[in-house]
């Protein structure tokens, strides 16, 4: 019975995305606004749904860095509404002329922007991912099926609901967006393979997750990664400016993928900026995993690093600590351990600096900023869909844009092949 239903959500979505291809940008805006409206107007009730999850999460003794990012709160359901109302002050991707020539036979050749058609996401216990997918996916023309994780079925189901009563209202056909209900990983491994109504599959969420997602479709996958993002503090950097960008990428929230994970410093530096660096992580009770050379000027109060630190997403108030003695040195160890998503450099140097840029191979590569600005709404495309770290189609945050793909447009008057 489950997979009946599962097969009608595919047809619904199919029928859904020739609908929603045929609305202008300004019905697509109209709708967004509504919606937006809705789910302000309907917070307690997703903030009921939400502390159910909650309860359970604490129940099971969910982490704290999965605990914050599956909470609600009034605030960040009105971010939520304010990132779809966002979007309608972006400019529609469809229909866009990406190329335009002319061959020697006089056919004209037109390269334009198109839907993808039916967008799946898999997704864990990040609900406000429920909104900012809908919202991307409805404007780049596209529907959407949603399978969230168990630990947010009923913040899922709330805000789902939410979202299908405003498009109703609006006459907009309200399976632009469905939610895959049932929590069996059997239905979920069924979705991954429903080639034939979905055209493009998009994983949010742990490594695990991706991984299982990567592994088991057979639809098109879009992978967005796990963010082992680094810091490299070079020997020429204002240590002014150090202390606070380092506190802001690991600590402003920990359970995010752009958090700063790695931290790499200079040898040259070490001594002088090591202390207060470590005085300042304290305080914010980070536990430091440092390598041989740090240990020996941090004394006690440290965690001898292992390899597999060098490595990790702790997503929690952890971070490691390699000490290199040049930028290079400090490139060859990101580009080794990284998850290609984030990484930075804070130095005064422009030449070091342009070396980075150029060699880090990662979707987002800084000099002298936070990691926590690698996001969608940061970089001023509205929502984001999840910041992809391979490089066919899309890379890095991933929004409108990203959400469609292209035909050609070809005119003759009458022309043959010879």
């Amino acid at each position: 019975m489950i997979m009946d239903e599962l097969e009608l959500i595919g047809q619904k979505a199919v029928a859904a995305k020739y609908e929603i291809q045929k609305l202008s940008t300004a019905q697509k805006d109209g709708a967004l606004q509504i919606v937006a409206d809705q789910l302000v107007a309907d917070t307690e009730q997703i903030l009921k749904g939400n502390e159910e999850d909650m309860e359970r999460g604490r129940s099971k003794g969910m982490h704290p860095g999965m605990l914050d990012r599956l909470k609600l709160s009034a605030e960040r359901i009105a971010a939520m509404a304010e990132g779809l109302r966002q979007l309608t002050k972006l400019p529609d991707p469809v229909g866009s002329v990406l190329d335009e020539f002319e061959r020697p036979n006089g056919l004209r050749i037109k390269k334009i922007s198109v839907p993808l058609g039916v967008i799946g996401i898999i997704y864990e216990s990040r609900p406000n991912v429920t909104a900012d997918a809908f919202g991307l996916c409805f404007k780049a023309g596209n529907a959407v099926i949603l399978k969230g994780g168990s630990d947010a079925i009923a913040s899922n189901k709330a805000i789902v609901s939410s979202i299908r009563t405003a498009l109703t209202a609006c006459g907009v056909v309200q399976d632009a967006v469905q939610l895959i209900e049932s929590t069996d990983r059997e239905v979920t491994a069924r979705f991954m393979r429903m080639k034939q109504y979905v055209d493009v599959l998009i994983p949010r969420g742990g490594a695990g997750l991706i991984r299982a997602v990567v592994e088991g479709a057979s639809i098109p996958v879009i992978e967005t990664g796990t963010g082992n993002c680094h810091i490299y503090v070079d020997k020429e950097a204002d240590l002014t400016k150090a202390i606070p960008i380092i506190i802001n990428a690991k600590t402003q929230r920990i359970g995010v993928c752009n958090a700063c994970e790695s931290l790499i410093l200079h040898r040259d530096i070490e001594s002088t900026f090591l202390p207060a660096l470590a005085k300042a992580l304290r305080e914010k009770q980070v536990e430091i995993r440092a390598d041989q050379d740090a240990g020996a000027i941090l004394g006690d109060g440290f965690v001898p690093a292992t390899e597999e630190d060098f490595g990790k997403e702790y997503l929690d108030y952890i971070i490691s600590i390699k000490t290199v003695s040049d930028v290079s040195e400090a490139i060859a160890h990101i580009n080794h351990y990284n998850t290609g998503h984030s990484d930075a450099i804070l130095t005064e140097n422009q030449k070091t600096a342009q070396l980075f840029l150029d060699q880090v191979d990662s979707a987002c590569v800084y000099v002298n900023a936070s990691t926590r600005f690698t996001d969608g709404y940061e970089f001023g495309f509205g929502a984001e869909i999840g910041i992809s770290t391979q490089k066919l189609h899309a890379r890095g945050p991933m929004g409108l844009k990203e959400l469609n793909s292209y035909k050609y447009q070809i005119i003759g008057n009458g022309q043959i092949r010879g």
